[in-house]
């Protein structure tokens, strides 16, 4: 067996599989959704969203964004976003918000890093203004 072993191919542990899948996805989307929503600067976006739909499609997102095995079949960002007038303050209020819900799920700095640089490329699609670029 250890001769053999040489020659099979090792599928990369993902993000997805090293916080612990979908389900520690969804608990990072919950206490995720409980910082921005009590967010003075941020609650204002989702008055009348349906908060469960949205986080579902949220832990979807999240899940195909890193690594898990089902596709994200939402909307695309962009079209979601425009309009709404989301400066790059919100974008990046929203980021730390999603670090911090990391954290406090557990999930290692380093991760939290990797995975902030994952989705930072997305202000282009989200931010309504021209400066779009993202500090991690």
């Amino acid at each position: 067996m250890g001769l053999l072993s040489r020659f099979r191919k090792r599928t990369p542990i993902t993000i997805y599989d090293q916080i612990g899948g979908y389900q520690a996805i969804e608990v990072v989307v919950e206490d995720f959704y409980a910082r921005v929503l009590a967010d003075d600067q941020l609650a204002g976006f989702f008055t009348g969203t349906n908060m469960s739909r949205l986080k579902g499609k949220q832990t979807e997102f999240f899940a195909a964004a890193l690594g898990g095995p089902e596709p994200y079949t939402g909307a695309p960002m962009k079209q979601v976003h425009q309009g709404r007038g989301i400066t790059m303050h919100h974008f990046t209020l929203v980021a730390g918000h999603l670090g911090d819900a990391l954290a406090a799920a557990g999930v290692p700095p380093e991760t939290i890093t990797e995975i902030l640089k994952t989705i930072s490329p997305l202000a282009a699609d989200v931010v309504s203004d021209d400066s779009t670029t993202v500090s991690v």
